[in-house]
């Protein structure tokens, strides 16, 4: 390790967020560069055969080697407390060189029932196929989780908070579950980012983001990224990432370093506007219930306040008037912008039964509480007044 190195170890998360990874060209720019190239030269026939071999480090091929992407990676795994990272293409991306990295046909996920639904269809459409199967527990049921491990469970894989509902597990004690197994446990947290928790820090093996969400915080650019230890990410996922090629660009890599300068004050600015906009509704007598880890009427709040810092800027709200009420109030919205994307600086308004968790059968939703009338805001960083009234108008 470095000099610089270790006084980066010693930076706080802010710190970390703005210079961390940053190695300065000769041309000593003050912002990181945009590394757009393909292809690097090398200065003799000896020289590329020792970096193609692995015998020297250094950049090969923008594929699995690029600069800018490099800066991402070490500065992202630097705020999750994590060896290394490593970028990808997509969310989805990440999540699938994490299995395809480390997971072989015979093995056995089990994964919490509560994710994003099109992760539920890569397990079970495109996992299965290659012999990989995936059992589906109840996200806070611990002893669920206990249970359905196998002995060719490899894998046990979540988001918390999870989507669209919000529910918490408690990494530590699950995390714990898995190392008893033998299991690695696999987190994503796309919702919270390593500005409100940390769950390497909580003994998970592997954190997976969507970088797309509010890493970038303005949607602009695709990206994911999976970042852990030396051996699992470093070595075996990277393998992976450098054969099947789902990697991410250097100009996105630039927008998600430019994002991750400001995650720190907007995830913070986020979860103000969250935690107003839900204790309104709450008040509210077209609505049923309100799923936000900042209020103490969420059943995991107590556990929210242990593991994260604050309650992130995703909440969802259930409509007395089912399918019908929910598109109601969608359409009638003027600011929100009616997208499945979020992490954004505008609010999102979505109707997840038939967006996000779309594609699942209707047991499946029913099992995961996607209810007709449920809503999904990312409450983004207008006034949080002319957010209240948006939605007053389909109310």
């Amino acid at each position: 390790m470095s000099d610089y190195d270790e006084l980066e170890a010693e930076w706080g998360l802010a710190t970390q967020a703005v210079r961390a990874g940053q190695s300065r060209s000769h041309e000593q720019e003050h912002s990181e560069p945009i590394f757009l190239t393909s292809s690097f030269v090398f200065s003799s026939a000896a020289e590329a055969a020792a970096r193609f071999a692995g015998d020297q480090p250094g950049n090969i091929y923008s594929r699995f080697t690029n600069p800018t992407v490099r800066t991402f990676e070490q500065r992202l795994a630097r705020m999750e407390g994590a060896e290394c990272g490593v970028a990808t293409a997509s969310g989805m991306a990440a999540i699938l060189s994490t299995c395809l990295g480390l997971l072989k046909s015979g093995d056995h996920i089990v994964s919490s029932r509560s994710i994003f639904g099109t992760t539920t269809v890569l397990f079970n459409n495109f996992l299965a196929r290659l012999g990989i199967e995936t059992s589906f527990v109840d996200l806070t049921d611990l002893a669920a989780w206990d249970k359905a491990i196998q002995k060719n469970t490899r894998l046990l894989f979540l988001e918390t908070p999870s989507n669209p509902l919000t529910e918490i597990v408690d990494i530590k004690a699950l995390a714990d579950i898995a190392h008893q197994h033998d299991c690695l446990l696999a987190v994503d947290n796309c919702f919270c980012t390593p500005a409100l928790q940390r769950p390497i820090s909580l003994g998970a093996d592997i954190v997976i983001h969507s970088a797309t969400k509010y890493i970038d915080g303005q949607g602009r650019c695709m990206g994911g990224a999976v970042l852990g230890t030396e051996k699992i990410v470093g070595t075996e996922v990277y393998s992976f990432l450098r054969s099947a090629g789902p990697t991410m660009s250097a100009f996105n890599a630039w927008v998600f370093l430019k994002g991750l300068e400001t995650l720190n004050i907007r995830m913070q600015a986020h979860s103000q506007n969250a935690l107003q906009l839900a204790q309104w509704l709450e008040q509210q007598p077209q609505v049923a219930r309100v799923y936000y880890p900042g209020l103490p009427s969420h059943p995991q709040h107590e556990l929210a306040k242990t593991q994260q810092s604050d309650f992130g800027g995703l909440l969802s709200f259930e409509l007395k008037g089912g399918k019908d009420a929910g598109w109601a109030l969608i359409d009638a919205t003027q600011i929100c912008s009616i997208t499945a994307n979020l992490g954004d600086a505008k609010t999102t308004i979505t109707h997840p039964a038939t967006t996000t968790h779309g594609r699942l059968t209707d047991e499946q939703r029913q099992a995961s509480g996607i209810a007709d009338g449920l809503i999904r805001l990312a409450v983004g960083l207008e006034d949080i007044e002319d957010i209240k009234r948006d939605l007053a108008r389909g109310m």
